[in-house]
């Protein structure tokens, strides 16, 4: 699949798009044209000597020519070469940049990556920066959405998203103020969400959150992690950390972002959590109502049933089921009251208990 066709396929908020595609910047001490091939301009200096810089330069010029042909082959090797013979002159990014686009053509994914690289560590001035991280998070996230890097037989591998959280991860490194940073924690999270890894996945979202609280993906950040956190909840039977957690992040998301298209989704997935979490005081008040006649402990987990969804219909449950050890607290009180040696009454039965 193409890079284009992948990246568009992203769901990326407009203002991101934007950022994303402005015109690369291409370097303006360095020209080619059909006449003259590669000469620079401005003033600028090879960095060579006399005869190393008539040899870089015909060596670039019978790489471009290769390139202009179609033979990628060809024009990669000899972009290579200029690299390592001549990798302190100006011409060595230029080699870079260009041998790694055609192993973008070839869907030499990862060696195009590491192509890129190379001008980040070696000429981390380069004008081209911003183009280069670019073309580094679009190899990432085609890999992340199954794209399959070919070898130099042009066949495909096998699928490699793994590959695709680490190349993330060094665009978040060498340009941690720039948009592809919020984007790449964004596609970890996606990765990991596949890789059906939910600590990892709500980890790489909370460093969206932590380092990037005014991105304008940080709302979808929040919702996100509510949502993965929703879906570690096993029940109310079970430890409720999961769903406490999730009503933090569903009850932040609303304050923080009242007038978010997804506020429906939010309020949604809130009721679902505090009603798991007021069901879980439900059943433990129900076990000390029923089974240890600890009316007291049963009062304590009923009333915090009522606070921690009111108004619902497992607070209405809960009232009702108060009626019931209200009235058994006050038998207990009489019995505990009666005369010496008048034998206590017993328990009023005509209270029936509410099973859930």
């Amino acid at each position: 699949m193409p890079l284009t066709a992948v990246f568009f396929r992203n769901a990326l908020p407009l203002a991101v798009l934007a950022l994303l595609l402005l015109p690369a910047r291409l370097a303006a001490d360095l020209v080619w044209t059909p006449d003259t091939g590669w000469h620079l301009e401005g003033g600028v200096l090879s960095g060579l000597p006399p005869q190393e810089n008539y040899s870089a330069v015909e060596l670039m010029n019978k790489a471009r020519m290769a390139e202009n042909r179609g033979n990628r082959g060809a024009a990669i090797t000899a972009y290579q070469k200029v690299t390592k013979r001549y990798g302190s002159s100006v011409y060595a990014p230029e080699a870079f940049y260009r041998m790694a686009t055609l192993m973008v053509a070839r869907h030499q994914y990862v060696k195009a990556f590491q192509a890129f690289q190379e001008i980040i560590t070696r000429y981390p001035n380069t004008t081209r920066f911003n183009d280069v991280i670019g073309q580094q998070y679009r190899i990432a996230a085609a890999l992340l959405d199954g794209a399959r890097t070919h070898n130099h037989t042009w066949m495909p591998k096998l699928r490699n998203r793994e590959v695709a959280v680490s190349m993330f991860e060094q665009v978040i490194a060498d340009a941690p103020y720039s948009p592809y940073a919020e984007l790449s924690l964004m596609c970890i999270a996606r990765a990991h969400r596949r890789f059906k890894d939910p600590a990892s996945t709500i980890e790489a979202l909370d460093r969206m959150i932590n380092s990037y609280p005014k991105s304008i993906l940080a709302p979808d950040a929040y919702l996100q992690t509510a949502e993965a956190l929703a879906a570690e909840v096993e029940g109310p039977n079970y430890d409720q950390t999961a769903t406490k957690e999730a009503i933090t992040y569903y009850e932040d998301f609303m304050i923080l972002y009242p007038s978010d298209p997804n506020i429906g989704t939010a309020e949604k997935g809130l009721a679902g959590m505090k009603t798991v979490l007021a069901e879980s005081k439900m059943r433990i008040g129900h076990y000390y109502l029923k089974y240890r006649r600890n009316y007291k402990a049963a009062r304590v987990f009923f009333n915090e049933a009522i606070t921690d969804y009111p108004d619902s219909p497992v607070a209405a449950r809960a009232k009702e089921q108060l009626k019931i050890v209200d009235a058994r607290l006050a038998e207990q009180e009489k019995a505990s009251t009666a005369a010496p040696g008048q034998k206590p009454a017993p328990p009023h039965r005509k209270h029936r208990f509410l099973f859930f």
